[in-house]
């Protein structure tokens, strides 16, 4: 019987995404689905990439973060805005540390992917089929949104983007699932934000349909995650290290990000950077 991985958003923690995947093995998955946002915050870069790898993926698509990574290179961005600077540094950071070849697979990863197993049809997005980015899917959002992950008549949907473990249904009764983040947990109530265990889920499937829905959660070593992005020199370790320990981000806190820009020099050498990267 097959049993399937659904991992997301790791957003550059490498030892969240070990511990996943070592629990994972002890599951007895048979396969591994990756929902998007591998990459940044972070300080993980080709690692990331070589723990997919390893495992063999066999499917994966693109979220926001990658799209942020490549709108940078396209040089599709306000270098006047504290969030586009803030991806903009990090991009930097991460080509630097990148193999190109993995640059490439970014650059050709696609927005849904579909997947049949036994009688089922899957729809894996990172968030809408058409959009990988927004708000229209969080869990206390009207059901019409989570009613277009089913334009293609799909039995199945599964999605990440909200960083919010989730199994719902939709108005026709198909199954929607979210696995969570493997990288950077958040729940907005302040009880439950004390946990900040990595997370994923596991389908299984068996001739009859869904058989099992399980969500994992996964300790992992948080002193040693921000000890390598120390090491590592991660522009906004700051910000790093606060959501590691609160699950809070800053993403769009244009008046801290300015302040942080200033201390992490200016755009100069950010521009100058970028000036030998071209689309293609």
């Amino acid at each position: 019987m097959p049993i399937i991985a659904l991992l997301a958003d790791v957003h550059g923690n490498g030892t969240a995404l070990e511990a996943v995947l070592q629990d994972a093995k002890r599951q007895g998955v048979t396969d591994y689905w990756f929902l998007g946002d591998l990459i940044m915050p972070g300080p993980g870069a080709d690692d990331l990439f070589e723990q997919l790898d390893q495992v063999r993926t066999s499917a994966y698509v693109r979220g926001n973060w990658e799209d942020g990574f490549l709108d940078v290179l396209k040089k599709d961005i306000d270098i006047g805005n504290a969030t586009d600077l803030y991806v903009t540094r990090l991009t930097k950071y991460l080509c630097e540390r990148l193999n190109p070849s993995y640059i490439d697979r970014i650059k050709t990863l696609p927005l849904v992917q579909t997947k049949q197993v036994n009688k089922l049809h899957i729809h894996l997005s990172h968030h809408l089929p058409d959009k990988n980015y927004g708000g229209d899917l969080w869990p206390s959002h009207p059901q019409e949104g989570f009613d277009r992950l089913f334009d293609d008549g799909h039995d199945v949907a599964i999605y990440a983007h909200t960083h919010h473990p989730l199994l719902r249904y939709s108005t026709n009764g198909q199954l929607i699932i979210n696995p969570g983040t493997v990288g950077q947990p958040f729940f907005k109530w302040g009880k439950l934000n004390g946990d900040l265990r990595a997370q994923y889920a596991l389908l299984e499937i068996d001739e009859d349909g869904i058989a099992d829905v399980r969500f994992r959660k996964v300790a992992y070593d948080v002193e040693r995650e921000l000890a390598i992005a120390r090491e590592k020199k991660l522009p906004f370790f700051s910000l790093y290290e606060e959501v590691r320990e609160t699950g809070v981000t800053h993403t769009h806190n244009h008046d801290l990000l300015h302040k942080l820009h200033a201390e992490n020099g200016g755009k100069a050498e950010l521009i100058a950077y970028f000036e030998n990267y071209y689309w293609t």
